[in-house]
């Protein structure tokens, strides 16, 4: 469905980073070792906390970026309910059975302590809405911490889709494709992204995924510069009308890979081979890591229920913990070469797994 990040080592060593703040992220923000661990580090606590979150400005450029790698401004889409078949399958076949371990680890973690973190057992409703992408919107509790993205994520790519594939229907109004992509960066930008009531939906996030798309294409243009300037200019204009932290990073990561991409260095910068690894896999050590993170917080805080230090060691076992599982989920699980079939059948499957398991921890 899209370019092999690996081959993109400007964007690999953003998506690690990225991922490692998200991580830390919802360590700190969830806790319970966090809060325990705070007085012998208040300030890197605090940062975690309410800053880290941002990273997934990166995740948001870095998948606008590379959907207009797969889609230039002249393509032209015959088939989209196959391409948002292929896009959810590659997203909902992992992320189901994420839903499993959570579900799982939930349990478990429940059984040794008593935390916000953990999540109520699930009911079949939940389930099917979670699975479906429509938990958000139906207003139904995240089984696990960042759950929200995958479903806007594939909103952000749906949406895309339906905009460069509108135009195609006619001819003569094919090579107003692009300017629709603008058009709905420039709406998320000066208007969706400054209301809250909207950030369920891909229209909150279209700006900095816009942004992405954009800038890819402004750099392959034989003034690209000028286009990335431009572009530039409309973001900053943007922050002077209100000015959102999210936004300026998202406009940074934009001129970095576009500015990247004119250099040659999106292709060519250094990157250790572990960084490029968790770049790989960083999809699923978003899926399991906060499962993983419950049963640490669960051990350690019964083990050392008052002790920062062990807290702080605690948590970078967490990490640890989370890129071992992460690595051993994209292996079985993420980059298992399913049948179609299966693919489709696999949520439903999950599903009914999910349930059966909820019920017997239920009763």
């Amino acid at each position: 469905m899209r370019p092999d990040a690996s081959r993109l080592p400007a964007i690999d060593a953003l998506k690690a980073l990225a991922c490692l703040l998200i991580v830390l992220h919802h360590l700190a923000f969830y806790g319970p070792m966090a809060d325990v661990a705070k007085p012998l580090m208040p300030g890197l606590i605090h940062f975690l906390d309410e800053y880290a979150r941002m990273a997934v400005q990166v995740f948001l450029v870095a998948s606008g970026f590379l959907f207009a790698a797969k889609f230039g401004p002249g393509s032209v889409i015959a088939a989209p309910l196959s391409l948002l078949a292929q896009r959810y399958t590659r997203l909902v076949v992992p992320y189901s059975a994420a839903l499993l371990l959570a579900i799982a680890c939930s349990a478990v973690a429940g059984a040794w302590m008593e935390h916000r973190s953990i999540s109520d057992v699930p009911d079949l409703g939940q389930l099917l809405a979670h699975v479906l992408l429509l938990h958000d919107l139906l207003d139904q509790e995240a089984l696990s911490a960042g759950v929200w993205y995958v479903a806007i994520d594939f909103q952000l790519f749906a949406l895309a889709v339906l905009l460069l594939w509108l135009p195609t229907r006619v001819a003569a109004l094919r090579p107003l494709a692009p300017l629709l992509i603008v058009g709905m960066t420039l709406a998320s930008l000066f208007g969706f992204n400054r209301d809250a009531l909207w950030d369920e939906t891909a229209l909150y996030f279209f700006g900095a995924f816009g942004l992405g798309i954009l800038s890819a294409w402004a750099a392959r243009q034989p003034r690209g510069g000028l286009w990335l300037a431009a572009l530039a200019a409309v973001a900053l204009a943007a922050l002077a009308v209100d000015f959102r932290p999210r936004i300026a990073i998202a406009t940074g990561v934009m001129l970095l890979l576009g500015v990247s991409a004119r250099s040659g260095l999106l292709h060519r910068l250094p990157v250790p081979a572990p960084v490029r690894r968790l770049a790989r896999i960083s999809y699923s050590v978003f899926l399991v890591h906060f499962p993983l993170c419950l049963l640490v917080n669960a051990l350690f805080i019964n083990l050392f229920p008052t002790n920062p230090v062990a807290s702080a060691l605690g948590m970078v076992v967490a990490v640890a913990v989370s890129i071992a599982g992460g690595e051993l989920f994209y292996r079985r699980i993420e980059s298992r070469p399913f049948t179609v079939r299966m693919r489709l059948l696999f949520p439903a499957g999950v599903v009914a797994g999910g349930w059966l398991a909820a019920l017997a921890l239920g009763g």
